[in-house]
């Protein structure tokens, strides 16, 4: 069994099917994994460390703003357009998978297109409340739509019916209970918080969060993890020593959260952003939070994220546009303290999860590949 991957641009395509492959891989030692992106994003650093073979074209995305430099880009991108669908077929043809699954970003458009021409059974997987563009251009020829949330289907021109699968967790997330975390962390039973802004970090979540650690530095009444991301560290760190706050042993200010599993099983409260993969492992993990969405990705994809935990009473949303350093303490105030409201947000959290969403995926990927043999 040969099993293609697309995707890329961000960890939020490539993780997905790194999962998937890797489940997929788990019960089919010797099935074969190749993987298609592009040169000088992520999944070149990604696919590689985990052995799978990574092949590239390159693609662009266009620009909807125009002006004479996004012309300019424009017109590159159409180029690499062209030349893109060009190399995917080779590839295709040299690889010839048995299936080729699309993950999102650029890059899987061409790759699933020329798959279609070439009469290979292909799927993609939308991790988003509110589909990408490449999912809505892929959709009606795919053979089959795999979607993360119920609610992209209104989005979406389909063919025939789309299966809802979730989205691949890593399964050390669900494994660990509370009471194990703390052990590991040496907390006692004090609420905590666990706080974070993406690898790279968030500016406008760590200024709020200086006003919050500030608001309860000296309280000793929570815990609090917070992850700064790459750019937001020494920052933080310098300007929590302007203002004179000194971190009590309840709170750690980290670069980088490397023990995410832990953490995330020892938290009673989540501040973070509304990525899909993040909103999955919260929905799994049963944990309430407090939704930051970042307003700088494709169509602001992030706020349809967070509505789905919203509407259905796990979480509550800050718009960054309104954050403020106020507005987070009164929202974290109103939960932290209220027992009873954060468990209803965990139930309601774990209502939401798919919690078998890698066996999901991982059916509907080997019905395709029987349908491929018949």
């Amino acid at each position: 069994m040969h099993i293609l991957f697309a995707g890329g641009g961000t960890a939020g395509h490539i993780n997905p099917a790194l999962a998937i492959a890797d489940y997929i891989k788990e019960r089919h030692p010797d099935a074969k994994i190749s993987y298609i992106g592009t040169p000088d994003k992520l999944e070149s650093k990604l696919v590689p460390e985990k052995g799978y073979e990574f092949r590239t074209i390159e693609v662009a995305g266009f620009q909807r703003k125009l002006n004479a430099k996004n012309i300019k880009k424009n017109v590159d991108a159409l180029t690499k357009v062209v030349s893109a669908s060009a190399k995917a077929k080779k590839i295709l043809k040299e690889l010839s998978p048995d299936i080729v699954i699309g993950t999102g970003g650029y890059v899987s458009g061409p790759v699933l297109r020329e798959a279609s021409k070439l009469g290979i059974k292909n799927a993609i997987h939308e991790q988003n409340a509110f589909p990408g563009v490449t999912t809505k251009m892929l959709a009606q020829s795919a053979d089959a739509v795999m979607l993360a949330m119920p609610e992209a289907k209104k989005y979406l021109k389909l063919k025939k019916e789309p299966i809802v699968t979730g989205n691949p967790i890593r399964g050390e997330l669900s494994r660990m209970t509370r009471e194990e975390a703390r052990a590991i962390l040496g907390f006692d039973d004090r609420p905590m918080i666990l706080s974070f802004g993406g690898s790279l970090g968030a500016r406008h979540i760590n200024e709020a969060m200086e006003d919050l650690i500030k608001w309860h530095a000296g309280t000793n009444k929570f815990y609090h993890i917070h992850g700064t991301g790459k750019v937001g560290y020494e920052p933080m760190l310098a300007h929590l020593k302007d203002k004179g706050i000194e971190l009590p042993k309840e709170i750690e200010v980290r670069e980088y959260i490397n023990d995410m599993d832990v953490c995330m099983a020892a938290a009673d409260l989540v501040i973070c952003r509304a990525g899909a993969i993040t909103l999955s492992e919260l929905e799994l993990c049963k944990k309430p939070s407090i939704l930051i969405p970042s307003p700088y990705v494709a169509e602001n994809h992030q706020y349809h994220n967070a509505m789905t935990l919203k509407r259905n009473g796990a979480a509550e949303i800050i718009e960054e546009k309104d954050l403020t350093g106020e507005k987070l303490i009164e929202t974290v105030s109103m939960l932290i303290e209220n027992k009873g409201k954060l468990q209803k947000m965990s139930g309601c959290a774990e209502k939401c999860a798919i919690s078998d969403a890698n066996e999901r995926i991982y059916q509907v990927i080997m019905k395709l590949y029987t349908s491929a043999k018949v």
